[in-house]
């Protein structure tokens, strides 16, 4: 059990290195040397560095600090430090790769900066770890005000491309927005949905232990269905819970070992959920509520 959750970390892991050097690749290659930009934290980053002669990977980890340190107190602690050892990865990455410029075609350095470092992005949130802070802002507000994290992002991003119309040109903040969304595009394919909802329904003859062990490890609301009969490898099972839940997709992983931890055996269902209303959804997020959660 010990070696299957190793080689489960060890591939997390390995995923996001690789999601680092995508997104690494977009920057260094395309967004820095041409002065285009993306949205949220590293927007901001590139922004600065037009006007200040400093490296872009300093900016990038002191622009990102305000954000891990709003994500300490509001999401887990799990994704909080996965975040910093990816961020300063990155900022590492870029500080000692030297890409050459690939192309200096305004329309494709759009496109392709946009895909490598949506690519990336994505990659690292399906792996429970964000490479810019604008994320855990989203998070954050959507439990205080439940504004949509897509809105939250795009109204942050406004204010940013406004700005680099302004005290840039225009033209760099059209190309810029163009960047933006090519990697909003490309993240929501890699991820499925940053804020997308995952459903899953367990059943399990050690149902009492894995119901105990979302609620505590998770934090998240369920709904207790009551089977009477079921049939399958293990044989006949009467009179057991069914355990119906929903989690950010970003959780998905951490729920997996959950259950595999408790019992590899067990029937899950995962299914995307489209919209969802009341209950507990993201209460999880708040690391200060840890008393017994209404179910769903």
């Amino acid at each position: 059990m010990k070696f299957s959750k190793a080689k489960s970390l060890i591939s997390e892991y390995l995923q996001i290195a690789f999601g680092i050097v995508l997104a690494s690749i977009g920057l260094k290659a395309f967004l820095l040397p041409n002065g285009f930009l993306d949205g949220g934290v590293t927007g901001i980053a590139l922004l600065v560095k037009t006007f200040v002669d400093v490296d872009i990977s300093y900016l990038l980890v002191l622009f990102s600090i305000p954000f891990l340190i709003l994500g300490y107190y509001t999401v887990s602690k799990r994704i909080v430090i996965k975040s910093i050892i990816s961020i300063i990865g990155l900022a590492l990455f870029i500080h000692f790769e030297n890409f050459g410029t690939i192309t200096e075609d305004k329309l494709l350095i759009s496109i392709f900066g946009g895909l490598f470092l949506g690519a990336g992005i994505g990659i690292a949130i399906r792996n429970g770890s964000v490479l810019d802070g604008s994320e855990i802002l989203g998070v954050y507000l959507n439990d205080k005000f439940g504004f949509s994290i897509g809105q939250i992002i795009l109204i942050f991003n406004i204010i940013l491309f406004s700005i680099t119309a302004y005290v840039i040109s225009i033209e760099v903040a059209l190309y810029s927005i163009l960047t933006y969304i090519v990697t909003a595009k490309v993240t929501d394919l890699t991820i499925e949905g940053f804020e997308d909802f995952i459903g899953v329904t367990i059943v399990s003859k050690q149902y009492l232990l894995i119901e105990d062990a979302i609620m505590k490890e998770l934090g998240v609301g369920m709904t207790l269905y009551r089977g009477t009969r079921g049939v399958g490898n293990s044989g006949k099972q009467v009179d057991f819970d069914i355990i119906h839940t929903i989690i950010n997709r970003i959780d998905i992983k951490r729920m997996q070992r959950i259950i595999n931890r408790i019992d590899s055996d067990a029937f899950v269902i995962e299914f995307d959920v489209n919209n969802v209303k009341g209950g507990v959804l993201r209460h999880y997020l708040d690391k200060k509520k840890n008393k017994v959660l209404p179910k769903i």
